[in-house]
């Protein structure tokens, strides 16, 4: 095995680290993953004949001295006060920082934000729209205005829905994996300040409900927060399964756009250093910079295709068209893009994320300690137990994808006719395993 990178620099080659972290029989996964979710299907087919979780009714309140301190003022001040001062920290580091890997913004940029907010969203909820900067600045825009933030000049459009959101997180995973330059300074400055400008025109124009709508990471940690089990109705705080949670997920436009992005990227991502891939692109005459964006388009339109397909190629009621069901059952992919986040990223985020917490004690690369952590050293602990980094990588995908199925099934047997209640799931359980198989396989052959 090769020595873990060094404490003061890393390359931005993320993931699974190719196939030696692997060291398990990828032709018994695939096969046991497909089990898997057959079997799953039929003992729903079997069992489970009427919805259970519906968001409408389930849930608990949370107990009243929790709901106290979560509703609190002070409470919701002090995490924007939190999050608005990392966002001041690393915007210093970003502008007065040296460009190099080792200054935390790539860190903070590439694996606390876009990794990070997994298991943060899981475990809390929607942590993004209590820290988010730019809901911080607009409410502090309002406060001086004299205006409500939550308040527009116009409607938001409800045909736009989650679209803007999904262009956003395109934007973001084609920097990340695509851009030749991802690991500059500039760029990255760039991309962020082109955020917090977008984000703060919207939030004027819309309110809160741009936020909540466009905000490509408010709407990704919202969406993974669906499995949490907090959950709100009617501004009540609830506890109650991370499924039933899931059910509360508005079908809006764009919610395919949204998850066939968080999927397709995270595939390509390890798609795009499959032996085979780098085989291609190194013996073609074509530019790889235009194959690498011709493949990481091909991976998201892939995605929200052959899901889109699944789901419209089953039998109808009158009082239902065909065209909605995507959007309907969009939310049972949540679990999958969770489970295969974690498959994915698990060693990138837990050994690069204490990295990049040894590197914000030294924003400015001069050999200063301002926080504390610069002499911690970094744990590889994982990457030295490559059979335990397999398994659970294998469980993340297989658990995704059993429990978007149950998800699936639940919306299915309360919005489809009777007659169509199982015969109309097939085409949708095909496309489950076509992702089952598709995404084992290149965790395997990364």
């Amino acid at each position: 095995m090769p020595s873990p990178p060094s404490s003061d620099g890393w390359t931005f080659a993320h993931g699974i680290g190719g196939a030696k972290d692997l060291p398990i029989s990828p032709e018994l996964a695939i096969a046991g993953a497909t089990a898997a979710l057959v079997v799953s299907f039929t003992v729903l087919a079997v069992a489970w004949r009427t919805p259970r979780y519906d968001a409408a009714k389930s849930g608990r309140p949370a107990p009243a001295w929790f709901v106290g301190i979560v509703d609190a003022l002070w409470w919701r001040v002090l995490w924007r006060t939190l999050g608005f001062a990392l966002f001041a920290y690393v915007a210093t580091a970003a502008v007065l920082g040296e460009d190099l890997v080792s200054n935390p913004v790539f860190g903070v940029f590439y694996v606390w934000w876009w990794v990070g907010l997994v298991p943060l969203s899981l475990l809390f909820g929607p942590v993004w729209k209590a820290i988010s900067p730019v809901r911080t600045i607009n409410a502090a825009f309002a406060k001086i205005s004299g205006s409500d933030p939550d308040r527009g000049v116009f409607t938001y459009p409800e045909r736009l829905g989650h679209w803007p959101a999904a262009v956003g997180l395109f934007a973001f995973v084609w920097l990340e994996l695509v851009y030749p330059y991802s690991t500059e300074l500039g760029p990255v400055r760039l991309w962020a300040a082109a955020y917090v400008a977008v984000m703060l025109v919207g939030g004027a124009l819309f309110g809160n409900v741009f936020y909540e709508r466009a905000d490509p990471f408010e709407v990704y940690s919202t969406l993974v927060s669906r499995m949490s089990a907090w959950g709100r109705r009617d501004g009540v705080l609830l506890i109650r399964s991370p499924l039933a949670n899931l059910d509360s997920t508005p079908a809006l436009p764009g919610l395919v756009a949204v998850v066939a992005v968080l999927f397709g990227s995270t595939a390509f991502d390890s798609f795009k250093d499959s032996t085979r891939w780098v085989q291609f692109i190194q013996g073609s005459d074509i530019s790889i910079y235009l194959l690498n964006n011709l493949a990481l388009l091909a991976f998201c339109v892939g995605v929200g295709a052959i899901f889109a397909a699944g789901t419209m190629l089953t039998g109808l009621g009158d009082d239902l068209q065909r065209k909605h069901l995507p959007d309907l059952f969009a939310h049972s992919v949540v679990p999958i893009v969770v489970g295969y986040v974690f498959a994915h990223y698990l060693s990138y985020l837990v050994e690069v994320g204490q990295l990049t917490l040894v590197q914000l004690s030294d924003p400015f690369s001069n050999g200063s300690n301002l926080l504390g952590t610069g002499n911690l050293e970094v744990s590889y602990w994982l990457s030295y137990h490559p059979t335990l980094l397999a398994n659970i990588k294998v469980i993340a995908v297989v658990a995704g994808h059993v429990l978007g199925v149950i998800a699936a099934h639940d919306r299915a047997i309360r919005i489809l006719p009777q007659r169509h209640q199982l015969t109309g799931q097939l085409p949708l359980l095909a496309a489950m395993i076509a992702f089952t198989v598709g995404g084992l396989y290149l965790l395997f052959a990364a």
